[in-house]
């Protein structure tokens, strides 16, 4: 074959499918790849199907071929890249992205360069989601009115930079707030599925800012989550490079039975497929269990894929996905162009059947039982008839006062996890319905809430008649938003915090949502829970976690006791509501009118942004200045902090209420804000003066440094070196930056779980953090870590902080030279004057990646770059 023109030899026509009067044309990858190796496309799973269009559209010649090559045999001695067709945005770390282009913008015209070429290259879409706090529950009336004029207050600042952002920068596409969640709006709406432009057709792929990107695998969409420095990578034109990956295809077998939700499937598979160590693969759901599942099922499966740690989480195309396309309103051409070109380039379900993959796992769904995760991680399956064994549940006392210990402060449907999923939804509903019937109430104590992830939503609970039965037990409407879980669950009402805190309750929250971390919930919940819509509903009742949902009382009615069972709908109900309560045309309704508009507005926009010098919100990014521009030493390192496993970027950047105490609650009153405005931490990250104050601000962090009277104290505490004296991480960070002291971080397993948060690498690099040694990273953490010039090592097999004695006292140095997987030395000086050296393994895992390293950090390479061409 001419490898030269293979780009141009494989353009097809699409057979009878025209668009707007158009004949589209595709590229035959299937010809090209057999071309290399025959047969060889037929044994590419489908995600390596995807990847390998994605290399025949967007390269050419011998190294187009070298890099089908990677797929085609398997091999990780090479990246190859992707090219994503758009990138989605939150409005946090999207607006951050933002921030740092519009700094990118003063450095460029500082140099002499024109700014207004600044620009996202591949199409942003931005959708304001994640900045509105349940302030008013759902039993408050207008509370979502109320919610709305409060977020408008508190982020006027940061919708004042978004609104810039809309008109200043090309391909920049902004979703107002109150509209919904990026992931469900991206399911809904956004995806086409195959895209098809200039004549050509080609699979919709996207990166998105948010660790549950997914969630829009379940349409066949390849959707990654990167965090907030790797997306303005992708902006700016650059492709994300990758190692083929491992696949692995799941199995799923049997059917669900009566009564078991979608939650309790994920919640289940989610525990599953973590033992099972899938974490970074992208998985496929095959089998007659998957092909039986509907696309909200599937979604909700996608959804976490962070939680059980793979990249990506995909169903194939089949009749399914052109069914909700249809359901939510899509064009017919459109859903014909879908099922044309992915039977035509072997994307249909049906054409995979020889696929072959690295490993391949069984699970039943007959097997699922109703389940909850909890009380900390989303991969802690915890089915319901265990919480007796566990000692959770157990009949509570009241005899104390109105709130018994192990209350629940906090029950909420929320999160596009579920409320993608109108079965879900509608059960919830219905068991609301039985539950009013029968005259059960929520406790009053219970701050109850309901924020779907699209208008769509309560167009069919409208159209069901169910919203005004959930609306009579606390959950109404409270936004179109993350909110809960989020950490944006709000002030409780002061006389229920007052109980809490001077009883020293155990209390605890459940919430419909993914995310269950430590500390990220509410401060006042000790622990989280995660359940399905319908059992959220049922605890608000209920009022406590030491409640066995399945057996104890949940009331009386005329006298009788009322059982979950007695309230519980049945499959033939649910699947009629169903049927009759979800139309096509609610989708239309809602979203014509959102995307019709577009962001065309005929606007003068300045080129440069006008920092508003007194903003808490939004500030010119300081990336190019002081100890940033110097070229990192990795000599006589400090530790900042000796960590444990399971570190998450909530511990290392949370993203819950700023309490008044904090370092960043402090700056806030210094700056004249108010204590009830001041908002989350994740608000504040466009403000790196607030942000940095952030770091390592998690309440429940463990840092091994911090003891006081030889025992770890709990709390955003460390230890100053030599001095020995514990103080909170804010001021050590200030202490250290004085003194021009290089710090480092020592870690266990896993460090960096969690969401896809630029700020857990920024605020790291902020404090003066080099480098970080860890027994492993999470993906996406490393990543923006190398996005912001920290050097992410890895201690060798049989090495860790334990075996090596480190207690954070020593001075470090690394040497070698970074290179993918190159071997460098930790150079270990005891306070003592005993010194060691250990093998440890860079973390750069690509050439990409040292590229970007070596430049200080994404934005310093593309300054550099952008000057000198």
């Amino acid at each position: 074959m001419n490898t030269a023109t293979s780009t141009q030899n494989s353009l097809r026509i699409l057979p009878n499918i025209e668009m707007n009067g158009s004949v589209v044309q595709y590229h035959d990858t299937c010809a090209v790849v057999n071309d290399i190796v025959p047969g060889s496309y037929q044994r590419m799973p489908y995600v390596l199907r995807i990847f390998a269009e994605n290399i025949v559209r967007c390269t050419e010649g011998k190294e187009q071929r070298a890099y089908l090559e990677q797929l085609i045999h398997r091999k990780k001695d090479r990246d190859f890249p992707w090219f994503p067709s758009r990138v989605v945005c939150h409005d946090i770390l999207g607006q951050t992205a933002l921030v740092d282009l519009a700094g990118l913008r003063d450095a460029i015209a500082e140099k002499g360069g024109d700014p207004t070429q600044v620009n996202p290259v591949v199409p942003v879409q931005l959708i304001v989601d994640h900045s509105l706090a349940v302030e008013c529950g759902g039993y408050v009336d207008n509370a979502f009115d109320q919610n709305r004029e409060i977020e408008e207050r508190r982020n006027a600042d940061r919708f004042h930079f978004i609104e810039w952002c809309r008109t200043a920068f090309e391909n920049v596409d902004v979703i107002p707030p109150g509209n919904g969640i990026m992931h469900q709006i991206n399911l809904e709406k956004m995806s086409p599925v195959i895209t098809w432009k200039s004549g050509l057709a080609y699979p919709d792929t996207c990166v998105g800012t948010d660790s549950h990107t997914p969630h829009v695998d379940a349409l066949g969409v390849i959707a990654v989550g990167v965090g907030g420095l790797e997306a303005e990578n992708v902006m700016l034109g650059r492709a994300s490079w990758l190692r083929c990956p491992e696949t692995v295809a799941v199995e799923l077998s049997g059917k669900l039975q009566p009564g078991i939700t979608a939650t309790d499937l994920v919640l289940s598979l989610t525990a599953f497929l973590r033992e099972q160590k899938v974490v970074g693969a992208y998985l496929e759901f095959v089998g007659e269990g998957a092909r039986s599942l509907t696309l909200g099922d599937r979604a909700t499966i996608s959804n976490m894929a962070p939680e059980y740690g793979a990249t990506a989480a995909m169903f194939h195309i089949d009749e399914q996905t052109l069914s909700y396309l249809q359901l939510t309103g899509r064009d017919e051409q459109q859903v014909s162009l879908v099922e044309t070109y992915a039977k035509a380039t072997g994307l249909w379900a049906d054409a995979l059947t020889d696929a072959e993959y690295h490993r391949q796992l069984q699970f039943d769904l007959t097997s699922v039982q109703r389940t909850m995760a909890g009380p900390s991680r989303p991969h802690a399956k915890l089915p319901v008839n265990e919480l007796n064994q566990r000692g959770i549940a157990s009949a509570y006392d009241q005899s104390e006062g109105s709130m018994p210990d192990g209350a629940l402060i906090i029950a909420a449907i929320t999160s596009c996890t579920n409320t993608s999923n109108p079965k879900s939804v509608l059960t919830a509903g219905l068991l609301a319905k039985n539950a009013v019937k029968l005259g059960l109430q929520r406790k009053p104590w219970v701050k109850t809430s309901l924020a779907p992830g699209s208008k769509v939503v309560e167009a069919y609970l409208q159209e069901s008649g169910l919203l005004k039965d959930l609306e009579a037990l606390g959950f109404g409407i409270v936004g179109f938003a993350c909110t809960t879980c989020n950490g944006m669950s709000g002030a409780l009402d002061s006389h229920i915090a007052k109980e809490v805190k001077e009883r020293d309750l155990y209390a605890a929250a459940v919430l419909s949502g993914n995310r269950n971390f430590d500390g990220r919930i509410h401060p006042l919940a000790k622990q989280a829970f995660l359940a399905s819509p319908p059992l959220v509903v049922a605890y608000a009742i209920a009022g406590s976690i030491r409640f066995d949902i399945e057996k104890d009382i949940l009331g009386y009615s005329e006298g009788k006791p009322v059982y979950l069972k007695d309230i519980w709908p049945s499959e033939d109900e649910i699947q009629q509501t169903l049927t009759t309560a979800v139309k096509p045309e609610q989708f239309k309704r809602v979203y014509d009118p959102m995307f019709r508009s577009g962001n065309q507005d005929n606007v003068d926009t300045a080129p440069l942004y006008e920092w508003r010098p007194q903003s808490t919100y939004i500030r010119r990014p300081p990336y190019w200045e002081g100890a940033l521009a110097k070229a990192p030493s990795l000599k006589n390192m400090v530790a900042l902090a000796v960590l444990g496993d399971n570190i998450t970027t909530d511990h290392i950047s949370p993203s819950n209420a700023i309490l008044a105490d904090s370092a960043a609650g402090e700056y806030l009153l210094s700056m004249g804000v108010e204590e009830e405005d001041f908002n989350s931490y994740a608000t504040h990250r466009g403000d790196h003066l607030t942000a940095q104050r952030a770091t390592f601000a998690n309440p429940k962090l463990i840092n091994e440094m911090a003891v006081i009277d030889g025992e770890v104290r709990q709390g955003s505490l460390t230890r100053v070196e030599p001095e020995g004296k514990v103080v909170r991480f804010w001021d050590a960070i200030q202490h250290y930056a004085k003194a021009s002291q290089p710090l480092i971080i020592i870690a266990g397993a896993d460090y960096g779980q969690g969401s896809s948060r630029d700020w857990a690498a920024k605020g790291v690099r902020l404090a003066g953090v080099e480098a970080i040694v860890a027994e492993g990273f999470e993906r996406i953490h490393r990543t923006n870590l190398v996005g912001m010039g920290v050097l992410p090592v890895q201690f060798s097999a049989g090495d860790t902080r334990k075996t090596l004695r480190l207690d954070g006292s020593e001075t470090y140095t690394i040497e070698g030279e970074p290179a993918p997987d190159s071997d460098l030395q930790l150079h270990i000086k005891r306070r003592n004057g005993e010194a060691l050296s250990v093998p440890v393994r860079c973390r750069l895992d690509s050439h990409e990646d040292v590229e970007v390293y070596k430049a200080g950090g994404i934005l310093q390479r593309f300054a550099n770059e952008f000057l000198a061409s």
